[in-house]
C-alpha cells in the first residue's frame, strides 16, 4: 500500500535520491515512519525523532533534540541563532551521504537513546527573548494588539518574536509584524490552520492550498 513518504518523495522535484536513501537509513535503524509537518518523520514510541526534508541548495536530517546529541564528529549545524533544540546534517549530493552512512547510523542511534532516556532541552522562557523595536512600537500604537499578543501561548509568542526579529532589515520586521495582525489579534499562531480545513489542528497541513485566492495571513 502507497503510504505519504512514498507519494512524497514520488512528487520531489530535487533531492529525490537523496532523501529516498536517507529513508532507508532511517528505516534500518527500527525508528517508525510517519509523516508531518508535510515531510517524512521518524519517530521512536510516538515521540519525534528525526525529520527530512530538502531546501534550495541542500537536504538535511534534522534530528529534534540535536542539541543534546555529542557531535563527535562535529558535523551537526543550527540553522539559525534562534533554534535551540533542533539540528540538521546536510548534504548536497548523494555521494556524500553515502560516505556518512556509518557515521548517521551512529547519531541516529544516539537520538534514539535520548528519547529513550527521557532528556529535555531547558528552552528559554518566553521572557527572555528580545522583543524587536518594531514589535514594541506596535504594542504602544495598538493595545488590543498587545493584549492578543500577550493572550497567546508561550509556545506561540516564541515563534513570533523569533520570527519578527530574524530579518535584519527593520522595514521587512515591520512588514512581518502588520503581515500577521489579522492572525494575531484572532489567537492563531505562526504555523496555525485559519482556514479549517486542517487535519492536523491546530496545525496547518497546507490544505489552504487547495482554496481559489485564498490569503494567508
Amino acid at each position: 500500500m502507497k503510504t505519504k513518504v512514498d507519494t512524497f518523495l514520488a512528487n520531489l522535484e530535487s533531492w529525490q535520491q537523496e532523501l529516498t536513501h536517507l529513508r532507508k537509513i532511517l528505516l534500518d535503524c527500527g525508528l517508525t515512519e510517519d509523516f508531518k509537518w508535510m515531510h517524512p518523520c521518524y519517530t521512536y514510541k510516538g515521540k519525534n525523532v528525526i525529520l527530512i526534508h530538502g531546501f534550495k541548495d541542500y537536504c538535511a536530517i534534522l534530528f529534534n533534540k540535536g542539541a543534546l546529541l555529542s557531535d563527535e564528529h562535529n558535523i551537526l549545524i543550527q540553522q539559525t541563532e534562534n533554534v535551540q533544540s533542533a539540528r540538521q546534517i546536510r548534504f548536497t549530493n548523494i555521494s556524500e551521504i553515502k560516505k556518512l552512512e556509518a557515521v548517521i547510523k551512529e547519531y541516529i542511534y544516539e537520538a534514539v537513546e535520548v528519547e529513550k532516556a527521557g532528556l529535555k532541552i531547558k528552552l528559554k522562557k518566553t521572557s527572555e527573548f528580545e522583543i524587536p523595536e518594531e514589535l514594541a512600537l506596535k504594542f504602544k500604537e495598538n493595545p488590543e494588539y498587545k493584549k492578543a499578543f500577550k493572550s497567546l501561548t508561550e509556545g506561540r509568542q516564541r515563534g513570533y518574536l523569533l520570527h519578527f526579529a530574524q530579518p535584519k532589515q527593520a522595514k521587512t520586521r515591520t512588514s512581518r509584524i502588520e503581515k500577521y495582525t489579522a492572525r494575531i489579534l484572532a489567537g492563531k499562531g505562526l504555523h496555525d490552520c485559519i482556514c479549517g480545513l486542517s487535519k492536523r489542528k491546530p496545525n496547518c497541513d497546507g490544505s489552504h492550498k487547495t482554496i481559489k485566492n485564498f490569503k494567508l495571513n
